[in-house]
């Protein structure tokens, strides 16, 4: 898999899951955090290849399917046996595979709970001699609130051996108040104190400096990282993107890439409804793109995914579903259509490039509504964003330029008639034939 030199996360966390410690590990996006658990866990379950061995635990399908994946690939040569246990798929053929005591276990938890409720014991029986349980992005797995998925975790970890008889093991990006909380946890007779490790990015500045972000939380951005924002009005975001996606540098193969494909891009919305007509404008502008939402079947969400990574498109339209640990290598530009309601969001979202080392930039459009919601993830991450500037390029002169803003309206409007299965929109569908009529009257 060309490792060949341990990250520091990986240096700090596996000889202290070796010997036996809890471990809470923090550190940016892009620096190994599933190796950091995988290796360990496969060099203990060598000695005793047993039944279900580990149970990861982590919040979306696309991530589960990629620790899945990295498993596979690490665990071939000992004849590792995964199962990927994940919403959107036949429950039956996954409790068949859950019957046969796989050695590793990847599930969402809602799925997970779902098979312990419901698909017997016979099913997750193994799950009851599983030696270690990893909650992987836990800060999102521990998160309280609307839409916690803290009783399905609880769930699970019903079915798992008391912790007394287990390794629990946490990563996340953000080390968040509720994840830092449980290193002050009561612990088990006889077990050793749980091992906390943040990683800070030891190029960058602030890494030198003992504060943190606003949430207690360590700054983790990476210092190839270049934060910028645009200033977009609100009616006319679909325009701002669709010039900006033009500009040579988010159209044209990076000088110094090898590469000669243009760069992969990843959009970022907070709703799905807003990526799905983005996503149908995009289209009608010819823009080479594609989608990953929860309204989308599992399938195809597979397959886009699938699209992207492959660069058959190379922009990718998406909520949050995408923002935690996928590991695409050739994302150079996140676009934060939308500002995320919670500062911890943007971290993860803009983690989605600049990883590795690699270089990688960020724009988040700010309408006169987002200021304040802009000042907090500025305060929570520790650094400024700076204005998004290209040489010989301004994006609002190009917008009202010729023809772009009519454009860019009758594409959503397209969009709009797709989502609504041609209902006539406020009239406006009308008004797009008319002008449509008139255009060709005067060619």
């Amino acid at each position: 898999m060309a490792i060949q030199t341990p990250t520091e996360i990986q240096q700090a966390c596996i000889p202290q899951i070796l010997a036996g410690r809890d471990c809470i590990g923090g550190s940016r996006t892009g620096t190994g955090k599933t190796v950091a658990f995988a290796v360990p866990i496969l060099q203990k379950w060598a000695e005793d290849p047993f039944g279900i061995y580990a149970l990861v635990l982590t919040p979306t399908r696309e991530l589960a399917l990629q620790i899945y994946e990295q498993f596979v690939a690490l665990g071939t040569p000992q004849n590792l046996k995964t199962v990927l246990i994940t919403g959107g798929s036949d429950m039956r053929p996954q409790a068949v595979a859950l019957s046969t005591r796989p050695h590793v276990v990847v599930a969402t938890p809602g799925r997970l709970a779902d098979h312990i409720l419901s698909s017997g014991k016979d099913t997750t029986v193994g799950l009851s001699r599983a030696k270690v349980v990893v909650l992987d992005e836990a800060d999102r797995l521990l998160a309280p609130g609307s839409g916690s998925m803290l009783p399905d975790i609880n769930t699970c970890l019903s079915a798992l051996p008391p912790p007394s008889d287990r390794l629990t093991l946490l990563f996340t990006a953000t080390v968040t108040r509720e994840v830092r909380a449980l290193k002050d946890a009561p612990r088990p007779k006889g077990r050793p104190p749980i091992f906390v490790s943040e990683i800070k990015d030891p190029q960058d500045p602030s890494a030198l400096s003992p504060t943190t972000a606003g949430d207690g939380t360590t700054n983790l951005l990476p210092a190839t990282l270049s934060q910028t924002y645009l200033q977009v009005p609100m009616t006319h975001k679909d325009a701002f993107l669709h010039v900006l996606l033009s500009v040579p540098s988010f159209s044209n193969p990076a000088p110094s890439s090898a590469s000669p494909n243009p760069p992969s891009i990843i959009i970022f919305t907070n709703r799905t409804s807003t990526a799905d007509i983005l996503h149908r404008t995009l289209l009608q502008l010819s823009h080479p793109v594609t989608a990953l939402h929860s309204e989308l079947a599992q399938s195809q969400r597979n397959r886009n995914l699938s699209d992207f990574r492959a660069q058959k498109a190379r922009i990718l339209i998406a909520t949050d579903v995408a923002s935690r640990g996928l590991d695409i290598p050739d994302v150079r530009f996140v676009i934060n259509y939308d500002v995320p309601r919670n500062p911890t969001d943007y971290v993860h979202r803009v983690g989605r490039t600049a990883r590795a080392g690699r270089q990688g930039t960020s724009v988040t459009f700010v309408g006169q509504r987002d200021v304040s919601l802009v000042l907090a993830v500025e305060e929570y991450v520790g650094r400024k964003m700076e204005e998004w500037t290209e040489e010989g390029v301004n994006v609002e002169t190009r917008v009202v330029r010729g023809r772009t803003l009519k454009d860019v309206a009758e594409a959503r409007m397209e969009a709009l008639r797709d989502v609504e299965g041609g209902k006539d929109v406020s009239g406006w569908r009308r008004k797009i034939k008319k002008d449509r009529r008139k255009r060709m009257a005067n060619a």
